[in-house]
């Protein structure tokens, strides 16, 4: 068997504190790569390891580390759960082959588990789904499984039954190897492997009968067996069930709960008996930069030439690592890479396989693994690394636009270079942190996903750079739109330097649906022969304007239509055709009754029965518009829209009126005009 069949490489994504770091410590501590499990609520993970995540108790960036299960080797991303940092989990899951999700026993589907689900499905990753919590009060594996079902569509299998429920779950039956595990819970135990309990046998042998239908719904050669009531062995069952997971076509669905050590051993075994090897997928595809019409691939292979794709960019002690996953062919430390986006190449100085905030040095890096490289100081996310005889531009990681602001500055002068060179380093490491200087104000702006994401932003940097900055309010981005349609003309004439400008401009501007984007066109009248460069000038021209409208936010959702340009002999066409545009646009604009947008949130909150009508109650007052209120388990879900301006400080609202015991995510909606608010 090939080296590269025995690897494997995925991630553990789910929503916040359904236990998904905890997963990670076990898979660890069981394949001994630590020697003492830490816990989240000790602020002693490994995965875990910056300061901020383990005061906050929650996972902030994607940590990688690598083990070795069953000679196995795995190559592990732990992900955040909270919607502000959900560019940590997207990036992750381009290059992953497969992932854990884990769902929590009592609370089921959450917001970010679908949020995490379809961002899987987007990238068509294989996955299994483990039910953690199952000692729970109100636990239920059935439950849960449901609900993958009917919430996220997922074809839900599940190749486990828990034995005893709450405080009474003691192990779990294998349908496919028709045994009982039964778990002691202490952490160097292994499972015990008993026949299965008489009491169960008629629930296990229709939970069974449901597993082998199926598979045998994908697979004609299991559906043939099936159909003539022959017994099928469990390596049939479990081959054909790998090919399944692979095209996504059943998720196998497992339970445990990780803080118990409960599980943990037959999910690490599905992970290797049942997701891809980098070699069961199909080639990478991407394109010949220089001829974008040509499609290429890269196959997981050695011999290949190389391509990785750079996913996640980190600073350590001020020098940027890049993390690169390698689809095909090989590098040595100190060759030589092309970046396909700047067209440069750059030296891979130093090679390391990572673990959590430790590294290991490695002389070359092949085909199918997740390593790290120093030295490649223009790579950024979603940058193709290749060989550069043989370039491929593979896809980019689509990003988010931020929806919230901060103004930001040093405590003093000398302190504001290096404020300066920490937020261009943060902004390096996460494309959804921008940080801009606001020209009226001369003020240094920051924009990000949320709250917290900005906040941490700030603690990083008096940590890790030791800048200690001032920040405002947090303010909201807003966009603008128009309702109407209007035409706008402008003529623009000026000398200069014996050079006269001159140039005449007329476009139609017009709203479209919410969600539609801008669009530019041009529709000159016939007859009107204008050279090329000067309509592209004025084109460019409306594009400027666009960026600002009447209140100087960036338009949305309207359609803009260049109508006529006009020149005059003698004077520079180019300078006057993108003014006298720009112009034109504005007062079209002006005309065509602008409207501010503003982010509109949807808001989920789990709250307990009791304080159901206080949790209405202030979204009421907060202006959202309630959409549904559903019973989940023992809980009770509010989904609401809500404006953003309306929910800062949200948070402690909402403990204070549910005596700490309610729950909420927030994630951007759409943008939509204040009256809707």
């Amino acid at each position: 068997m090939a080296k590269i069949d025995l690897v494997r490489n995925i991630g553990v994504v789910a929503h916040i504190d359904a236990g998904k770091t905890t997963v990670s410590e076990r898979f660890l501590f069981h394949s001994g790569k630590i020697h003492k499990a830490g816990e989240v609520h000790d602020g002693e993970t490994q995965m875990d390891w910056m300061a901020q995540e383990r005061e906050r108790g929650i996972t902030i960036t994607a940590a990688a580390t690598t083990f070795e299960w069953k000679k196995h080797e795995i190559h592990l991303i732990d992900t955040p759960g909270h919607v502000d940092f959900t560019i940590e989990v997207e990036r992750s899951l381009r290059v992953l082959d497969g992932a854990v999700v884990v769902f929590c026993a009592v609370g089921g589907v959450q917001p970010q588990s679908e949020t995490v689900w379809h961002q899987a499905d987007k990238f068509h990753v294989p996955r299994l789904a483990f039910v953690n919590k199952l000692d729970r009060v109100g636990a239920s594996f059935d439950n849960v499984v449901t609900e993958i079902r009917e919430r996220l569509g997922g074809n839900a299998v599940p190749i486990q039954l828990p034995i005893g429920s709450e405080d009474a779950f003691e192990g779990v039956i294998d349908l496919i190897e028709e045994q009982a595990l039964y778990f002691t819970g202490d952490i160097v135990d292994t499972p015990d492997v008993r026949p299965i309990p008489e009491e169960l046998a008629p629930a296990v042998a229709e939970a069974r009968e449901k597993l082998v239908a199926a598979i045998a719904d994908v697979d004609d050669a299991i559906a043939e067996k099936y159909l003539e009531g022959v017994a099928i062995p469990p390596a049939d069952l479990k081959a054909a069930l790998r090919k399944a997971v692979i095209a996504v076509k059943i998720i196998p669905v497992l339970g445990g709960t990780a803080l118990r050590n409960k599980g943990i051993h037959p999910l690490l075994d599905s992970v290797i008996e049942l997701l891809p090897a980098p070699s069961d997928l199909p080639p990478v595809t991407g394109v010949d930069p220089r001829n974008t019409e040509e499609k290429l691939t890269r196959g997981p292979k050695n011999a290949e030439p190389f391509a990785a794709l750079a996913f996640k960019i980190a600073m350590d002690e001020g020098r940027k690592v890049v993390f690169m996953r390698v689809f095909s062919g090989m590098v040595e430390a100190g060759g030589e890479l092309l970046n396909t986006r700047t067209g440069k190449k750059e030296k891979v100085a130093r090679l390391f396989r990572i673990h959590a905030d430790k590294r290991e040095r490695l002389e070359k890096a092949v085909a199918g693994e997740i390593v790290a490289a120093a030295g490649l100081k223009d790579a950024t996310t979603g940058d193709t690394l290749c060989d550069p005889r043989s370039p491929i531009l593979l896809e980019r990681i689509d990003t988010y636009e931020p929806v919230i602001s901060q103004a930001i500055e040093a405590e003093n002068n000398a302190a504001k270079e290096r404020l300066d060179f920490a937020l261009a380093k943060m902004a390096d490491e996460d494309p959804t942190f921008r940080v801009k200087e606001d020209p009226d104000t001369g003020q240094t702006i920051i924009w990000g996903m949320g709250e917290l994401h900005l906040e941490v932003i700030v603690d990083r940097m008096r940590r890790e750079y030791g800048v200690l900055a001032n920040v405002g309010k947090p303010q909201v981005v807003y966009r603008e739109t128009v309702l109407g349609e209007a035409e706008g003309h402008a003529v623009f004439e000026r000398e200069m330097k014996e050079q006269k400008i001159f140039g005449e401009a007329r476009c139609l501007v017009r709203s479209l649906a919410r969600g539609s984007g801008v669009k530019f066109l041009k529709k000159l009248a016939g007859g009107l022969v204008v050279p090329d460069p000067v309509v592209e000038a004025a084109m460019q021209g409306l594009r400027d304007a666009a960026s600002s409208g009447a209140d100087g936010f960036p338009l949305e959702d309207v359609e803009v239509t260049l109508l006529a340009v006009g020149t005059a002999e003698g004077a520079d066409a180019i300078i006057g055709a993108r003014a006298a545009a720009a112009e034109s646009f504005r007062r079209a604009v002006k005309d065509a009754n602008p409207q501010r947008l503003e982010p509109i949130m949807s808001v989920e909150v789990t709250t307990d029965d009791d304080f159901l009508g206080a949790i209405i109650g202030d979204l009421n007052q907060r202006r959202g518009q309630i959409q549904d209120v559903a019973t989940r388990g023992p809980k009770r879900v509010v989904t609401a829209l809500v404006a953003l301006r309306n929910m800062f400080g949200y948070s402690t609202r909402m403990r204070s009126l549910s005596e700490g015991r309610a729950t909420f995510m927030m994630k951007f909606h759409a943008y939509d005009t204040l009256a809707a608010a």
